[in-house]
């Protein structure tokens, strides 16, 4: 039974294959006529990679994704995105005082404006600290905050991390589970929260691999954007406690990252938790007891 399911799922995804791909010869055929080469090639590309395709592999990913727990982000297509990589426990003024201690910049939230200034400065090279992130998804929402440190001069490369926030009670007692990756609620500012990371290093530009669409190009051993992150804030004293959850030796491949699935988790230092919020340690031992 399980063989015809997962040949089912196969044949799926090849037929939206197909038909992605007759639809984007369609289209470029009925556009060629009427309107220059180079812009009927722009067209076509602009439908498949932006519209056309990830619709596609979108399909695709539910089905084979459905009753995973997932250790990775999505971006706004639903396409695998940033691996989970670390995890900090605090409230989100301690987040944000942990990664000022050791010298990391808040990005700048993702708007119109904001956009623009980070494609000039990706066009002509010039610096932009606090350059804004795409948004990917963890928790049925987009990242809460992210930090960033350059490297060098470029804004095309960069150190950095996006978290989302759950309930520190809530990972304590389910974060092994289904049910808490697909928990939608965002803990109030001042309660201390499990905050989940993905961090990743920019190394220039290119094309996503599945759609063919523009952004950065990122450096596919998350591990070691991991370590140096924790690195990072336990040389300055913002984070105590630091271990490795281990949820399994095998390496596995995710989108274009290589990740071993252990996830570091420490606690914020910078300031005391709340009395009643678990620590690290109390989360880690709760999970490994599922």
């Amino acid at each position: 039974m399980r063989i015809l399911i997962r040949l089912l799922q196969r044949l799926a995804i090849f037929a939206l294959g197909v038909f992605s791909i007759w639809l984007i010869v369609d289209v470029f055929k009925f556009v060629d006529h009427r309107v220059p080469t180079i812009l009927a090639l722009s067209v076509t590309y602009g439908i498949a990679a932006y519209v056309v395709l990830p619709r596609a592999v979108h399909m695709g990913l539910k089905i084979l994704r459905r009753q995973h727990v997932p250790r990775f982000t999505l971006t706004g297509d639903g396409l695998p995105g940033d691996p989970v990589n670390l995890a900090l426990v605090g409230t989100f003024d301690q987040l944000r005082a942990a990664f000022a201690l050791a010298g990391w910049i808040e990005a700048d939230r993702l708007c119109l404006r904001s956009s623009w200034h980070m494609a000039r400065a990706f066009v002509c090279n010039r610096p932009y600290p606090a350059a804004p992130f795409s948004t990917l998804y963890l928790f049925g929402r987009g990242q809460d905050i992210g930090f960033e440190k350059a490297i060098g001069d470029s804004p095309r490369k960069r150190h950095h991390v996006r978290f989302w926030a759950q309930d520190a009670a809530n990972a304590q007692a389910n974060a092994s589970t289904l049910d808490f990756w697909l928990n939608t609620d965002r803990p109030l500012n001042h309660e201390c929260a499990l905050w989940v990371g993905a961090g990743t290093r920019d190394t220039g530009f290119s094309l996503t691999r599945l759609t063919f669409q523009l952004t950065h190009a990122t450096d596919a051993d998350t591990n070691v954007e991991r370590d140096y992150i924790i690195s990072e804030l336990t040389d300055c004293g913002a984070i105590r406690h630091a271990m490795l959850f281990k949820p399994g030796d095998r390496l596995q491949r995710v989108n274009h990252y290589v990740a071993d699935g252990e996830i570091a988790v420490a606690e914020i230092a910078v300031a005391s938790c709340a009395s009643e919020g678990p620590s690290s340690h109390q989360i880690l031992s709760g999970a490994h007891s599922q």
